[in-house]
């Protein structure tokens, strides 16, 4: 997924090589960004989608500037797969993910299940499941389903819980966190 010149992967490529031990020294604040605040001048984000077989890893902000390039790069990656659908995602859902990765203390990038929803693939699952809200956050770029494989969903959800940056739901029958920007709230089992 990354077209970006050498310059920029160069600077990239330099960036991360600080990047996970960086997050990883983040201080205990009560929200995403203050997890955020004093990581070092960087924040990264890597996520897989079983979906469409694709893979991202990079570093969206640097020196205090989100790097208006891998936020697009982030926003085509966590598009709707099933109609292949783009919608700008908020830059907080961003942060709360980077945030609660960096708290879970792992290499392994994120298994992204669902990000931006179309209203078609919305009211779809809705038809399908009574667990999908018919104005869910997914649908304004705010939400994202997400797994690890060397975490639990309790591990999962209560790194993301810890950030109270937002919406956090526990989906331990289905194997995955719902984190999104919403108002601070927690739900699920």
């Amino acid at each position: 997924m990354t077209n970006h010149s050498s310059m920029s992967m160069t600077r990239r490529a330099v960036m991360g090589a600080f990047a996970a031990s960086a997050v990883m020294a983040a201080p205990t604040f009560s929200n995403a960004a203050g997890f955020l605040r004093g990581a070092g001048d960087i924040r990264r984000i890597k996520m897989t989608s079983p979906r469409t077989g694709e893979s991202i890893d990079t570093i969206y902000w640097i020196e205090g500037d989100y790097i208006r390039d891998a936020v697009r790069e982030i926003a085509l990656f966590m598009r709707d797969w099933r109609t292949n659908d783009v919608h700008n995602i908020d830059l907080r859902t961003i942060d709360i993910m980077a945030a609660a990765h960096g708290l879970l203390d792992v290499n392994e990038p994120y298994m992204l299940l669902s990000g931006y929803r179309s209203p078609q693939t919305n009211a779809m699952l809705r038809r399908r499941s009574g667990g999908v809200a018919k104005n869910s956050r997914h649908l304004q770029g705010q939400a994202a389903d997400l797994r690890l494989g060397s975490r639990s969903v309790r591990q999962m959800y209560n790194a993301a819980k810890a950030c109270r940056g937002g919406g956090v739901g526990r989906y331990s029958g289905s194997n995955f966190v719902h984190m999104d920007c919403g108002p601070v709230r927690t739900w699920g089992s």
